[in-house]
């Protein structure tokens, strides 16, 4: 607790300052809130970006909040917004989820400011709105996929699969050796969604044009074949057996653990958990790689990808000018090469100059293969489209938990998306 002055002590310390009997008091050190998500891969990146920023701004200390993950977080971003209780940075989503921020309202711009330069133009306009920048990246490009143990793949002599029926197959020898196939944790329900979410690039591949349609409310989940696998597949691999017992209350750092040691064979997740596992099981990184979701074609095997969140200054922040300062060393060569020393190297960077080292883990090569040349990837539909509903994670938890049959489950996401188009106030939709 801070012991304050009373009126007496208070007069007379400026007596003493007016005589120049204590000096001028020197300039207090600006404290920057910054509100980030909990999980080890960003908290590793924090640190030593919080760490480099404060040696080279003496006069400005990083103080690192967390907030959960999924809709919780989501609610509490917004909340804080609105009541004007933001901390003076936050990390939060690019896309769609970017868009119901009302960035005008609540956003500083940040078009104008030269540290822009450095920012890849495609990450822009994910972060955008009516032609103003309102972000940089933090973190790296990311692939939604399935993570998986090649101690397990080699014991059991298996290739990673580029159709869904080579996954089952893989998933039934894993089952057969006593081994839990599929990785599942729905205690922290935001990590239900990557068998609908990561799918996207095979429902582009056989319906061309879907986000378009979907965006103009002429495309459902429930009612175009191609999108509805997400949700089939979901209810598949639990009706299998394929699930680990605790799948109903294991969480996500569960999910890097079991991953990493061998717990579990296949663990449906964003690239970012590979920083996790850096963090967490440096021993074991080793042992980790991944492949985009497969699709039914082998010929459009192919990478679903996520840009990188954003940072962003909220009008309400103090310290607008500090703030963007911490900004500005974010999106520099040295605020990357804090990130990769605090959480390791986990994707391409989305700004200018940023390399990975010449030798990153298994994971991340088996990555950056899907951005080379001649292969395959798609944006996220959340990148193609404003329209991405809030209740996705709990609907998938119930389909994934056998609860709720795949079509009910996509019919009621389709809903759940009128709803937030609605509020967005987009064309074509009542």
């Amino acid at each position: 607790m801070k012991n304050f002055p009373n009126r007496r002590q208070a007069v007379a310390l400026a007596s003493f300052w007016a005589l120049g009997l204590l000096g001028t008091p020197s300039h207090a050190a600006t404290t920057l809130s910054v509100l980030v998500d909990a999980g080890p891969q960003t908290l590793g990146a924090f640190k030593a970006l919080a760490a480099d920023f404060s040696a080279k701004n003496p006069g400005i200390k990083v103080d690192i909040e967390t907030r959960p993950g999924g809709s919780e977080g989501d609610n509490m971003v917004k909340t804080r917004l609105a009541t004007g209780e933001m901390s003076d940075v936050f990390l939060y989503n690019a896309g769609s989820l970017f868009k119901a921020l009302n960035a005008k309202r609540n956003l500083v711009d940040l078009t104008s400011e030269p540290f822009q330069a450095n920012v890849v133009d495609n990450f822009k306009t994910v972060v955008s709105e009516e032609g103003r920048v309102y972000g940089v990246p933090i973190q790296t490009a990311m692939g939604g996929g399935v993570l998986y143990n090649k101690k397990i793949y080699a014991k059991l002599n298996l290739q990673p699969p580029k159709t869904w029926a080579e996954f089952q197959k893989n998933n039934a020898a894993i089952k057969a050796a006593g081994i839990p196939a599929v990785i599942q944790t729905y205690k922290d329900t935001w990590s239900s969604q990557l068998f609908v979410l990561a799918d996207f690039h095979n429902v582009n591949a056989a319906d061309t044009g879907f986000a378009e349609r979907y965006t103009a409310n002429k495309a459902k989940y429930a009612t175009s074949p191609a999108a509805l696998k997400g949700f089939q597949r979901l209810e598949e691999v639990f009706k299998a057996g394929y699930l680990n017992k605790d799948f109903a209350s294991a969480k996500y750092e569960d999910g890097l653990r079991m991953l990493a040691k061998g717990e579990g064979a296949h663990y449906p997740m964003l690239t970012f958990a590979i920083g996790g596992i850096s963090v967490a099981y440096k021993d074991f990184i080793n042992d980790v790689g991944f492949f985009a979701l497969p699709g039914d074609d082998a010929a459009q095997n192919g990478l679903t990808v996520w840009m990188p969140p954003g940072l962003y200054i909220p009008k309400s922040s103090p310290h607008i000018a500090e703030a963007k300062k911490f900004l500005a060393f974010v999106a520099s060569v040295d605020g990357c090469n804090a990130q990769t020393r605090g959480a390791g190297p986990q994707g391409p960077y989305m700004v200018k100059g940023c390399d990975l080292p010449a030798t990153v883990p298994p994971a991340v090569a088996d990555l950056v293969g899907y951005f080379k040349p001649g292969a395959k990837s798609t944006p996220a539909l959340e990148y193609l489209s404003p329209v991405k509903g809030p209740s996705l994670e709990q609907i998938t938890v119930e389909v994934g938990s056998g609860i709720r049959k795949p079509a009910d489950g996509a019919a009621l996401y389709d809903e759940d998306v009128r709803k937030q188009a609605m509020q967005l106030g987009l064309t074509g939709w009542k």
